[in-house]
């Protein structure tokens, strides 16, 4: 059984070869991720080190799923708005599950650990954006995210092609 759990910023970067390896394979496996094509393991540790400082300094919420094996095979986080104006919003960002581990519910359990912990900090508003016409843009769906509305052009699949975004909002908590 897959283990879902929450990361401080220790056992972040203790997590930082398999976080590496999950978003070089979604890269890799053409997700509009903000990387482009070449993308190898070592090419996301300057991401993830920012993450794991981001968790320390409360700014963000890092979840992962856990193989039998203890490894991280899937991950998504909760960034907390900086503005004053916006304390009860959060940005659901980078759902990624490795292709090994697609198929066996995590994006939901993922999805739904993050929804609990960002409720729990006091969130009662997520949004998110998604490449249109993906598989993860039917997952938000049937887990209850709005869409708001599609924006054509809005940044590029790894391999160079443009990709049009879709944004989602949940009310929770």
């Amino acid at each position: 059984m897959t283990a879902i759990r929450l990361l401080n910023e220790e056992q972040a970067l203790a997590a930082l070869p398999d976080l590496c390896e999950v978003l070089a394979d979604c890269v890799e496996g053409g997700a509009s991720l903000g990387f482009m094509s070449p993308y190898r393991p070592k090419d996301a540790l300057p991401f993830w080190q920012g993450v794991a400082a981001a968790v320390g300094r409360g700014e963000v919420l890092l979840v992962v799923a856990e193989g039998d094996d203890g490894r991280v095979v899937g991950t998504v986080q909760v960034g907390f708005a900086s503005k004053p104006n916006q304390p009860h919003r959060g940005d659901l960002m980078k759902l990624l599950v490795h292709r090994r581990a697609r198929g066996l519910g995590l994006s939901r359990r993922l999805m739904e650990a993050a929804e609990k912990a960002a409720a729990e900090a006091g969130r009662t508003l997520l949004v998110l954006d998604t490449a249109t016409g993906e598989p993860a843009e039917k997952i938000y769906e049937k887990l209850g995210w709005s869409r708001t509305g599609v924006i054509p052009n809005y940044a590029l699949f790894p391999d160079g092609r443009y990709c049009d975004t879709t944004i989602f909002y949940k009310q929770i908590g």
